[in-house]
């Protein structure tokens, strides 16, 4: 009997955790995550431009590549309802979806305009232009939809 009872236990206690483990992940976790990737690429890719880390073009070229990838990610994570909690987002990215959407374009053609420059580089001079401008790009987002 006591067997029976630990078992049961056990198979009751394993689906708790089944469930728990694939309930939905929380949006502004999943995209404050995906933001913190950003910052440390876009970092690293700061730190050759700035001369702190000496120019590596492959180094660079793929973390501009990686830049590239992470743009089109945490815009998914920005659904209704989830402007509470610990989000740094402002308001004005589910009242003004037209203008976070154009800032949003923005960026990921400024990123994928630094991975193509980053490719074909051949000096730190030769990204310059295209990082300030993905950079510009970020700001400006920043300026708009994001909590001081």
């Amino acid at each position: 009997m006591k067997h029976r009872l630990m078992v049961a236990a056990a198979l009751a206690a394993s689906c708790a955790f089944s469930a728990q483990a694939f309930a939905a992940a929380d949006p502004v976790q999943e995209r404050q995550a995906i933001f913190k990737e950003y910052k440390k690429t876009f970092g690293a890719m700061g730190d050759m431009v700035k001369g702190k880390t000496a120019y590596d073009q492959a180094a660079f070229a793929k973390l501009a590549a990686k830049m590239e990838q992470l743009s089109k990610q945490p815009w998914q994570h920005f659904p209704a309802g989830s402007d509470k909690g610990k989000s740094e987002a402002q308001p004005a990215v589910w009242t003004k979806p037209a203008e976070f959407k154009k800032e949003i374009d923005t960026f990921e053609g400024r990123a994928a305009e630094l991975a193509k420059a980053a490719a074909a580089a051949k000096t730190v001079a030769d990204v310059k232009p295209a990082f300030g401008a993905a950079g510009q790009s970020c700001k400006s987002c920043h300026d708009g939809f994001k909590k001081s």
